[in-house]
């Protein structure tokens, strides 16, 4: 579903040097798999995610999804078969259009623009039987304003935009981390019941170990701009906490400098 090979990123500083974000990476993701990446802070998690995406070029490698080279397509073409979810709740909706008018939207995303007469009545019961799959209530608030829901409302909200159309490959950039511990539980079972109730393949990156270990079906450590472990099931089932940080010590020789990399 998605291969990278030999992907190379370096960000250019101000006093003339570079920094390494991704070094020579290579992935090979299977259809329906659920990946959690881990890493310190400046690993390259992220900037992986968006290269994927084609949020950032890349300076040496190539990007298939699908079959199909996406390395030059910018960002907007490749929205047609990824959906994304950020760490910040606010972003991924417009606030000031409705609930509605925002998964009409997230649900035309990639299809070349046209005339129309705006919500079908088919779209809109398809709308409330999604929402009614949050369990929040959001099916009869239709015509609020997306600014009136909270954080973990919004969220929900972008999770369900973000794979309305069922993409080809999902990407979720630490998308509980903002969120108070109880609504990033229920995001966290609202992702694993979508990604795993449709098959979708997913990235996903995360802090929280146990949550690596717990969600999905395989794990990425990264370091330093490379993936430095990929552990899969039956033998990541077996492993705990513990046994992630001891791997990452005898790989690198240190600890993790990060402490929220220590949450569990």
């Amino acid at each position: 579903m998605l291969r990278v090979s030999q992907l190379r990123k370096v960000f250019n500083g101000g006093n003339g040097m570079g920094k390494i974000a991704l070094d020579n990476v290579d992935l090979h993701v299977e259809p329906g798999d659920f990946i959690t990446i881990i890493g310190s802070n400046g690993a390259g998690k992220s900037t992986l995610l968006n290269v994927v995406a084609g949020a950032y070029d890349v300076d040496q490698g190539r990007i298939w999804i699908d079959g199909q080279d996406v390395t030059i397509q910018p960002e907007h073409r490749r929205a047609r078969f990824i959906g994304r979810v950020f760490q910040d709740p606010m972003v991924g909706t417009a606030a000031s259009m409705t609930i509605e008018e925002n998964l009409a939207m997230a649900l035309k995303r990639g299809q070349a623009p046209g005339l129309s007469r705006g919500v079908s009545n088919a779209e809109r019961g398809r709308f409330r039987e999604l929402l009614a799959l949050l369990d929040l209530g959001l099916e009869n608030r239709l015509q609020d304003p997306v600014g009136l829901l909270s954080g973990g409302q919004r969220q929900a909200l972008t999770l369900l935009m973000a794979t309305i159309s069922t993409p080809k490959l999902l990407l979720l950039d630490e998308h509980t981390a903002a969120l108070d511990p109880k609504t990033a539980e229920q995001i966290g079972e609202l992702t694993r019941k979508i990604v795993g109730g449709r098959r979708l393949t997913a990235l996903m990156i995360t802090h929280n170990l146990q949550d690596a270990l717990e969600y999905g079906n395989r794990t990425l450590m990264m370091d330093q701009g490379k993936i430095i472990l990929d552990i899969r099931n039956p033998r990541r089932a077996k492993m705990t906490v513990d046994d992630l940080l001891e791997q990452f010590v005898a790989l690198r020789g240190t600890r993790f400098l990060d402490d929220r990399a220590l949450l569990a």
